[in-house]
């Protein structure tokens, strides 16, 4: 369908639209505790909470997805239906609340040396809004969070289907921006124009936008497929679970290194014409393997879902001003023999991928993995141990990069911003590790979210260590 077909410029904002098939995908996983996005800032000067929470309509007028709300039908169809004003109102969490939080994150599991920032972003993963699955749900919350030492933490927590890396990313640009003086008006600005030229697109799905013949596929071919996907997700290998009865929650590890080791890691990835996300599933790998003491000397398979932002080859293309989820996968498994060396492992992965989505596979393949995670959703069963693992690691195929020096010091000094996390939850259908990757100034920053106690603490901090420690080794 031509992009002309689509667009009608008489009309600016949507007023509602049934969801996509990929957002319906997200509006199932939500209940089950996969698909909670939480953006996080922590803050060394109290917030102007008036500011904040003009700023917040702001962005609800800039990009009207934000003011939606998802309402199921008695039919079980579900649509977002925009509001015709800002409704987001900011809800504030005392110290002596806070501290409460706190106390109670700090299980025995859990080490003493974890930031109340780390803690509050983790606990806000596990606030789950949509786990009823209500007749009408709200898609977007807003918490400010005081800390001991002077400190606060903004969250804004989002529905998935909403909210994906690209829109996290250019809400932690913007909010920052529209909460500082006057820099906020030139940003919001320019945000509000595009939305304005480009409101209609807005209520699209994704499946609504892909080229002509892109998702094209046989029946027979696609029969086939799915096939092979259903069986190969049988052979997979899996990290140990340590509990995978206990009810469950999303934790977050760290993975960060200086601009030293990162320009390294980046200069091996650009003289070996391949990406970021390569060298980090290599890695990964090398340290889930070096985990798995085996004594048959057989090679083992590991699933890899790689996310990729379509805006730039929709049709029409968007840009990253357009809110909401506009991600593809594409799921390639690896055979891992022990003893593999970094960058040979992360071209031979990079490869794979680079070739799935030159098939296309982002696009004839997302109908077939949607439905199987559905049925996954639906049948926890048919995933090992019921854990409702659906790989080993998820990756983006490019990282966010925040390299505005400048806007960060500004930023610094008006608002004392200090840190940022984003990430979303995974504790119902996913990975058994989610890695969220940003370059800020230089600097790798990856925060990883796996499920717990599926997963333990030590457990996960030891193999992000590992990772850490195969890629300064590799840049090395």
């Amino acid at each position: 369908m031509s992009s002309q077909r689509r667009l009608n410029p008489g009309t600016v904002e949507p007023k509602g639209r049934p969801v996509g098939g990929t957002e319906y995908n997200w509006w199932r996983a939500v209940p089950g505790g996969t698909g909670i996005a939480v953006l996080a800032l922590l803050l060394s000067k109290a917030p102007d909470i008036s500011g904040l929470q003009n700023a917040i309509h702001k962005l609800q007028d800039f990009h009207p997805i934000l003011k939606s709300r998802l309402i199921r039908a008695h039919s079980n169809t579900v649509s977002f239906i925009t509001s015709p004003a800002p409704f987001v109102q900011i809800k504030s969490v005392t110290l002596s609340s806070t501290s409460t939080i706190l106390e109670c994150a700090h299980s025995p599991e859990n080490h003493s040396n974890i930031s109340p920032f780390h803690l509050v972003l983790e606990h806000e993963l596990n606030q789950n809004s949509w786990y009823s699955n209500t007749v009408t749900a709200d898609m977007f919350f807003a918490t400010i969070y005081a800390l001991p030492n002077t400190k606060w933490v903004v969250v804004l927590r989002l529905h998935v289907s909403a909210c994906d890396r690209t829109t996290a990313a250019s809400l932690l640009r913007e909010l920052p921006a529209l909460m500082s003086e006057g820099e906020g008006e030139r940003e919001g600005g320019e945000t509000q124009k595009e939305m304005g030229n480009q409101g209609e697109v807005m209520s699209l799905g994704i499946e609504d936008l892909i080229p002509r013949g892109k998702a094209k596929k046989p029946l027979w071919a696609r029969g086939v497929d799915m096939l092979s996907y259903s069986v190969s997700s049988l052979s997979l290998t899996n990290l140990k679970f340590q509990d995978p009865r206990s009810p469950r929650s999303s934790q977050v590890v760290r993975l960060q290194m200086n601009q030293s080791e990162t320009h390294r890691i980046l200069a091996g990835c650009k003289s070996r014409g391949i990406k970021l996300c390569g060298v980090l599933v290599a890695a990964g790998l090398i340290a889930a393997d070096s985990s798995k003491r085996r004594s048959d000397n057989q090679g083992k398979k590991y699933g890899v879902a790689t996310l990729i932002d379509c805006r730039s080859i929709l049709d029409p293309p968007l840009s990253s001003h357009h809110f909401g989820f506009y991600h593809s996968a594409i799921l390639n498994t690896h055979l891992i023999k022990g003893g593999e060396k970094l960058w040979e492992l992360a071209q031979k992965i990079y490869v794979a991928f680079a070739n799935s989505k030159n098939s296309n596979k982002h696009f004839s393949d997302m109908a077939d993995l949607n439905f199987l995670m559905c049925k996954a959703i639906e049948n926890p069963g048919l995933t090992a141990s019921s854990s409702s693992r659906t790989s080993f690691m998820s990756v983006f195929e490019d990282p966010v990069v925040d390299d505005q020096s400048a806007t960060h010091d500004m930023q610094q000094d008006r608002l004392g911003l200090e840190d940022n996390m984003g990430c979303a939850s995974v504790h119902g259908i996913g990975p058994s590790i989610a890695i969220f990757d940003t370059i800020r100034d230089g600097r790798l920053d990856c925060v990883c979210v796996y499920p717990a106690p599926l997963h333990s603490r030590e457990q996960m901090q030891e193999l992000v260590d590992t990772m850490k420690a195969v890629l300064v080794d590799g840049g090395n």
